[in-house]
């Protein structure tokens, strides 16, 4: 969530800054705001709501100087008024922060109690005055971050610019991302490479508990212990055109329509198609001797993880457990001698996800990542680095990254199988040729997106609307009434079809839509015994399945969504495009931000 800029340049920088900005959008926010230095004075400009607000500030009233940070804000300590949104300033330092100062409220009691005058609700403010006051007492800004950070409780990524000192900006994370671009005569602080994509591909990733001073020259980084370390630099081969949206209406529905792409190139990394092979990277330790796994992501991603549970059971044979990240610590897990904690995201900075993996990494478990950022901390502290290549998902709502984790589970799900003597080389040859055809059987799925939007007048107007599915297909309907609660704001869930007879069934009416995901094969029967069981109590379903499941059981829907017949392996990708347009079309019929919508961020940095 949350995004931050900080350039030292050679130029005016506000547009740059705002342009910055514009490139983190998809991360979610509520306000806006830059600061920037000039002729000694801290010149801030800030706006609640979209970003639009802020370039109409700034049209009225310039910031102009060569050196500034900025900010977009999702609000956690105070509500999403221009007075909490970032930077927050005294008169000598003005900050911007993403995360979270847990311990703010006594670091707050003593700023007032030594007389300091806080305007804000928020926890940043503090760090701020903190900081300010080493500065007022004579402290170089080196020395004053210095002796503010370790106060610190939680997690942050800081851009710091002081007023005295217009040739330099401080950064700092702990526990949120922050990287260190490279220019010519000039230095830039970022949440990511996607903001720095228009300024620099030259990069490096601060690690944990670093801090970095930027100047025109370069970039001067020290570690936790204030010891001068040096940092990586790399190439991120992000281009400004990665958020481009091309001739879609909204970026949510170019990344659906992307979806076979990237699945492709995803599938390219682990298999071998002249062999038919799986091929995973490499690896130092025994797959084969996994016990059990442990599965903890958030979201969309849990769902992923879900459908991966069916996958490595049936296949390999391995008992696996799987938490929502932010539950997994808090019940303090029983984790095995030789067990693999596997984590799925697409950022690979989710907070909660990222310190479950620290404590399955201090438990002696073997660490996976699913991840969409292989440079990002999650990917940086693997043991098993599993990236999917989807490339830059700027719609809040995740689509083509869902798809990828899907394509590199089942991948790893077959090897594993293969390693632990539970598959045999021709059906591991079969699952490859399966895995193979998963982009084609992507694109038929994408041809009946115009008959999809035809129908949604059918489920716009409701309130509530129930998603079913077994197998496989369950986590596909929690996914479906997910995305559809995330961008149309209206109520959904998903059930497994064989639970709606204990209770849910009581909500069955001829208002409330029920969407069920239903490919033919072993479990179509019982799943249409219960969608029978819905429509005899007035129930109006909507039947995704495909031809010879929509001529055994379509007659009596209200709407049918044909897919095409594939192997129950690469189903629950095939089928993730149907729940996809269909909660984008509803979203659009209802005149909802789509791409951004209300009071979500596309990257969760805090608990």
């Amino acid at each position: 969530m949350c995004g931050i800029i900080g350039i030292i340049g050679a130029q005016e920088v506000s547009d740059r800054l705002v342009e910055g900005l514009r490139r983190m959008e998809y991360r979610g926010y509520d306000s806006a705001g830059v600061c920037t230095v000039k002729d000694g004075a801290l010149i801030r400009r800030r706006a609640e709501g979209k970003l639009g607000n802020l370039v109409a500030e700034l049209a009225t009233n310039p910031a102009l100087g060569h050196v500034g940070i900025a900010h977009t804000r999702w609000a956690t300590h105070g509500a999403p008024t221009t007075n909490n949104a970032h930077p927050h300033a005294t008169d000598d330092v003005a900050l911007v922060h993403n995360g979270i100062i847990e311990n703010f409220k006594p670091l707050r009691d003593g700023l007032i109690a030594r007389g300091r005058r806080l305007e804000s609700e928020t926890d940043t403010e503090v760090v701020a005055h903190l900081i300010s006051e080493h500065v007022e007492a004579g402290a170089s800004p080196e020395e004053a971050v210095k002796s503010v950070l370790p106060q610190l409780r939680g997690a942050f990524a800081l851009a710091i610019a002081f007023r005295q000192h217009p040739d330099l900006l401080i950064g700092a994370r702990l526990g949120s991302p922050l990287v260190v671009g490279y220019g010519d005569g000039e230095t830039y602080l970022g949440s990511d490479a996607l903001a720095l994509a228009p300024l620099t591909q030259k990069i490096a990733y601060l690690d944990e508990g670093d801090w970095v001073v930027i100047t025109h020259d370069g970039a001067r980084i020290f570690d936790q212990k204030n010891k001068p370390v040096k940092r990586a630099v790399t190439i991120s081969g992000v281009t400004a055109a990665a958020v481009e949206k091309g001739p879609y209406r909204h970026f949510m529905l170019k990344e659906i329509f992307e979806q076979p792409t990237v699945v492709a190139q995803t599938l390219s990394s682990y298999i071998r198609p002249l062999e038919q092979t799986v091929a995973l990277p490499q690896m130092d330790f025994d797959l084969a001797g996994v016990k059990r796994i442990t599965i903890v992501a958030c979201g969309t991603s849990f769902y992923a993880g879900m459908v991966a549970k069916y996958w490595f059971e049936t296949f390999a044979r391995v008992p696996v457990d799987i938490d929502v990240a932010s539950e997994f610590r808090y019940r303090d897990p029983v984790l095995e001698e030789g067990g693999l904690a596997l984590f799925i995201s697409q950022s690979g900075e989710t907070a909660d996800t990222l310190a479950a993996l620290r404590h399955c990494k201090e438990n002696g478990q073997t660490i996976a990542v699913v991840v969409n950022v292989p440079t990002s901390s999650m990917a940086r502290e693997a043991d098993l680095l599993l990236p999917t290549h989807a490339g830059p998902e700027i719609g809040v709502a995740s689509t083509k990254a869902f798809t990828c984790q899907l394509a590199v589970l089942a991948a790893l799900a077959a090897h594993l199988a293969l390693v632990k003597g539970k598959l045999s080389a021709e059906e591991e040859r079969e699952i490859v040729r399966h895995l193979i055809e998963a982009p084609a059987a992507l694109n038929a799925a994408l041809a009946h997106d115009d008959e999809i939007a035809a129908m949604i007048h059918l489920i716009a107007p409701a309130r509530d609307v129930l998603y079913l599915g077994r197998g496989p297909d369950y986590p596909l309907a929690l996914e479906g009434a997910l995305k559809l609660k995330e961008i149309s704001y209206i109520h959904a869930e998903g059930y497994a079809s064989g639970e709606m007879k204990h209770g849910p069934i009581a909500l069955i009416d001829e208002d409330v839509p029920v969407i069920v995901l239903a490919p033919s094969g072993p479990l179509f029967e019982k799943t249409v015994s219960n969608m029978q069981e819905v429509r005899a109590r007035g129930g109006k379903v909507v039947l995704i399945s495909d031809a010879e499941g929509l001529a055994e059981a379509g007659e009596g829907c209200i709407a049918t969504i044909e897919m095409p017949k594939v192997h129950p392996l690469i189903a629950p990708l095939v089928y993730a495009v149907p729940v996809q347009l269909l909660a984008y079309h509803v979203a659009v019929a209802k005149g909802t931000d789509v791409d951004q919508p209300r009071n979500l961020a596309k990257s969760v940095t805090v608990e």
